[in-house]
């Protein structure tokens, strides 16, 4: 039995589909009840699972041999999901999957600074771990910003010209699968790429090209997009957390391309254009 944490977001979406397209059928865990009903209508094996009540654990992990670890990136995530790697082990649990952030071992900036301690409570548990450190996602350009796509033609950032090399998401849901199902993935930690990095001005291109209109790249100031985020309604504290994050890119700390994806997957990472064509009807 696997049990997917943070099973309603987007990598927990994904890596649901992947599970289950490998004819695996995953126990899983939503923190709304209403999300676990839903599920559970639709005939999945369903807990609710809310890491801030740890009374919710051990049901949530009865007769679990593998577990992919997502927290919500609230406040509490770190003793959250610590309490989670502990109470996995003393189920019996044997494998454990852990979504972190790129480069987190150097904890290089915010997201990195609380996912670090996690890790740690991971390689120590005595569990077979992998850890899974993926750069930035495809698709928060759909998550966040098709709005300003649509209805201005513009993706507004604070990342200069600094160039990522972006990652989609349903090849972390690929790679997660393969660590949670297979053998030869005990103790490694994975940094996750897509095929290239790309600056937002590029990426803007592309779109422009896919869509068959003109997207354009504002860079816009740190101050300015933590205002921005905070007005749509994102808490001050994760605000600056995306800050610190973009301050890390524009360092060029985000650049980087891995083979990671091929190698675990056999297949070559899906390319941005690729991305930009399979999501286009967000956009327009």
């Amino acid at each position: 039995m696997i049990l997917v944490t943070g099973a309603g977001g987007t990598v927990g979406t994904a890596l649901l589909e992947e599970l289950r397209s490998s004819g695996q059928k995953p126990r899983v865990a939503h923190r709304s009840s209403d999300k676990a009903a839903r599920a559970r209508a639709a005939g999945h094996d369903v807990v609710v699972l809310d890491l801030a009540r740890p009374e919710t654990l051990r049901p949530a992990l009865d007769g679990v041999e593998a577990v992919f670890l997502l927290g919500a990136g609230g406040l509490g995530q770190v003793e959250g999901e610590i309490q989670v790697v502990k109470e996995a082990r003393a189920a019996g649990a044997k494998r454990l999957v852990k979504l972190s952030v790129w480069r987190a071992a150097e904890e290089a900036f915010s997201f990195a600074k609380i996912h670090r301690p996690i890790e740690r409570a991971v390689e120590a548990a005595g569990l077979a771990w992998t850890l899974l450190r993926p750069n930035g996602f495809m698709q928060n350009f759909v998550n966040y910003m098709a709005g300003s796509i649509k209805a201005q033609g513009a993706i507004f950032q604070p990342a200069g010209d600094a160039k990522i090399s972006h990652i989609d998401v349903r090849d972390v849901a690929r790679v997660a699968a393969r660590a949670l199902t297979t053998s030869g993935h005990e103790g490694r930690a994975y940094e996750l790429s897509g095929p290239s990095a790309l600056s937002y001005g590029e990426a803007a291109d592309t779109l422009s090209r896919v869509l068959g209109k003109e997207v354009r790249y504002v860079a816009v100031s740190d101050d300015a997009a933590k205002a921005g985020m905070v007005s749509a309604g994102m808490p001050e504290f994760y605000a600056d957390y995306v800050i610190d994050l973009h301050r890390y890119y524009r360092s060029g700390a985000g650049s980087a391309v891995t083979s990671a994806v091929k190698d675990v997957t056999g297949r070559e990472p899906t390319g941005f254009e690729q991305f930009a064509l399979d999501h286009a009807g967000a956009f327009r």
